[in-house]
């Protein structure tokens, strides 16, 4: 049953404007320590931050960042990392070195104390222009003319070992984990055969198990799920379904849900056998308070905003002749830029906008939502203002991938503009850095800093695994981790 607009209406007058908040991570600020403004400058595109309000608070982050000899990652006094994987210098068990652009990730108990990581690769079109693809292992491959993939990477206190998942798919980004224990890769593209070089469709979304070699084999779109430019999906354990987040323009992209069919049962590759018209993909379409449609989530412009979101049904959820976004007509549904990173967590979804500029109807330098399933409501728990210096240290912008902290709040991996962090948030919406990325991929004159991915933790909350996109590494960070105050 869908939640109406006159429904939700009628429950906000009842309940008031100043619905709680779902969830644990309250509002975020552009700079460490500071508190987040409960408004956009909708002017100027700048938030207007508390500065330095409760800078220096006892039990607050972990102190200010120290500078790496050695040039890759600034950390807290008392915390260290650890390089795991390393595009072009590490190998895989079979000898090729280690395929660059790391991405999306997430850990998964191994076999006898060993952590298992999934590690997507983003790398869009043909293999020609890679200098290190995902290889083409035996029986592993989808489109032999596609650079991309996954790898699964076993670390052991003495060992660290590397093969590949699944191979021949394309620009595969941020995806997310299962409940029963698998990957979910998602491909951030739209080609077809024929085009970019591909021999095979793409946009889909995988299954890989990092604990079943077999189960890899002959890899199987996940056609229910749609095909567009997915960024990454997140299960509800309780519901069974997936939401899943497309980034794309022309016109801005687009949340979905899909509704698994009568007496489906998840598990362990059962998604591989659906039909390809299984269930049901829907995209958002969210209301007000007073019952008026939201065309795009940029036009939340106060942390604590809630909308009520209604599901419309996709037409052509394999877009063969139109993309799935561009199916509905005005009205219809609700648009976001950078619908990007998610977390199940707190009995819902954290949702990802990394930021919006001219495409969007107000800018801003991130949103992070969270959907209640139960409530059917998104919540507005995270707005950044656009950073009117990027390249000075200090800010926050762009946040992207996300996990939820076994330590209270977010762990958030920066995808802006200039310096690049890693981020924490207290349940009050205090921010501070956990580490910074120091490798220059520019020149000394013009300094470029790539994104931070695939930050999760592992299993036992000791170790926080993020990864730096280019060139392509896999950091273990540890330390001192200790529960935040809010």
């Amino acid at each position: 049953m869908s939640l109406t607009r006159r429904d939700f209406a009628r429950t906000s007058a009842i309940t008031g404007a100043g619905i709680a908040l779902a969830g644990s991570a309250g509002v975020l600020a552009t700079a460490p320590n500071a508190l987040a403004s409960t408004e956009t400058d909708t002017a100027h595109g700048d938030a207007a931050v508390a500065q330095g309000q409760g800078h220096g608070l006892p039990g607050v982050g972990y102190g200010p960042l120290k500078s790496d000899p050695k040039g890759i990652l600034a950390l807290p006094a008392g915390f260290s990392y650890q390089i795991i994987t390393y595009s072009g210098k590490t190998r895989l068990e079979s000898g090729e070195f280690t395929p660059s652009n790391h991405d999306g990730t997430s850990t998964f108990e191994g076999p006898r104390g060993a952590t298992l990581l999934v590690n997507n690769h983003e790398l869009a079109g043909p293999r020609a222009n890679w200098t290190y693809p995902v290889p083409l292992t035996d029986g592993l491959v989808y489109d032999p003319a596609a650079a991309g993939g996954c790898t699964v990477v076993e670390v052991r206190r003495d060992k660290v070992a590397e093969w590949v998942g699944i191979a021949g798919t394309a620009t595969n980004c941020a995806g997310g984990s299962t409940p029963w224990g698998t990957w979910l890769t998602c491909e951030e593209t739209e080609d077809k055969a024929g085009q970019n070089g591909m021999t095979k469709d793409h946009g889909y979304v995988f299954e890989v198990d990092p604990l079943d070699h077999r189960a890899n084999r002959a890899p199987k779109p996940i056609k229910a799920l749609g095909r567009y430019a997915h960024e990454a999906v997140v299960v509800d354990p309780k519901r069974g379904h997936l939401f899943l987040t497309e980034d794309a323009a022309g016109p801005n992209g687009l949340l979905y849900r899909w509704t698994p069919p009568t007496g489906f049962r998840h598990g362990r590759g059962r998604l591989r056998t659906l039909a390809a018209d299984a269930g049901v993909l829907q995209a958002f379409k969210c209301f007000d308070s007073g019952g008026r449609f939201v065309d795009d989530l940029s036009r939340a412009t106060r942390t604590g905003t809630v909308y009520g979101v209604d599901w419309v049904d996709v037409p052509d959820r394999d877009a063969r002749q139109v993309s799935t976004r561009k199916q509905f007509g005005e009205g219809q549904v609700t648009r976001a830029r950078k619908l990007e990173g998610m977390w199940w967590g707190d009995g819902g979804v954290y949702i990802v906008s990394s930021f919006a500029r001219a495409e969007s109807p107000v800018q801003h330098d991130g949103q992070v939502w969270f959907y209640d399933p139960r409530r059917r409501t998104l919540t507005l728990k995270v707005l950044l203002g656009v950073n009117p210096d990027p390249g000075k240290d200090g800010a926050f912008d762009g946040p992207d991938n996300i996990t939820v902290s076994p330590y209270g709040g977010l762990v958030i991996a920066e995808d802006g503009e200039g310096v690049q962090h890693l981020f924490g948030a207290t349940d009050s919406g205090r921010t501070y850095p956990i580490a910074r990325n120091e490798l220059n991929i520019g020149t000394e004159a013009e300094p470029e800093y790539s994104e931070f991915t695939g930050v999760t933790f592992s299993p036992d909350g000791r170790t926080l695994y993020a990864n730096i996109q280019t060139p392509g590494i896999m950091v273990a960070i540890t330390g001192p981790w200790k529960r935040q105050r809010k």
